[in-house]
């Protein structure tokens, strides 16, 4: 995750790739991910979620391998996302590690989103 602080070396770090692109997925509802998913990125990936959600039925598929990082406000929209589907969930697939341990920690009962290695 390559980051640079901002001018004169004070403040947050400011990520370098702040491009997230999201995609429809061929095969099967859902999206694909590419990028990182931080404060700078939030608006597109919270936009993404809610589109996804709007086409929603039983399962919709996030393919993440190609995700550097999320921030716990990434996860956070997940969660709140999923949690306001009327029926079914969310199947993750290859998060970065950070997901996966933020969702264990402050959503461990959430079974309406599944996720998978790969």
């Amino acid at each position: 995750m390559g980051a640079r602080r901002a001018k004169g070396g004070w403040g947050a770090a400011v990520p370098q790739n702040t491009a997230l692109e999201v995609n429809p997925l061929s095969d099967r509802p859902g999206i694909r991910v590419h990028g990182e998913i931080s404060e700078v990125t939030r608006p597109s990936w919270e936009r993404a979620l809610t589109e996804l959600s709007r086409h929603h039925q039983d399962v919709s598929y996030l393919e993440l391998s190609e995700v550097a990082f999320v921030d716990v406000a990434g996860v956070t929209a997940l969660a709140v996302t999923a949690m306001d589907l009327a029926d079914g969930r969310f199947v993750i697939e290859a998060p970065p590690p950070q997901l996966s341990r933020v969702l264990e920690l402050f959503w461990p009962d959430l079974d309406r989103i599944e996720v998978t290695s790969g």
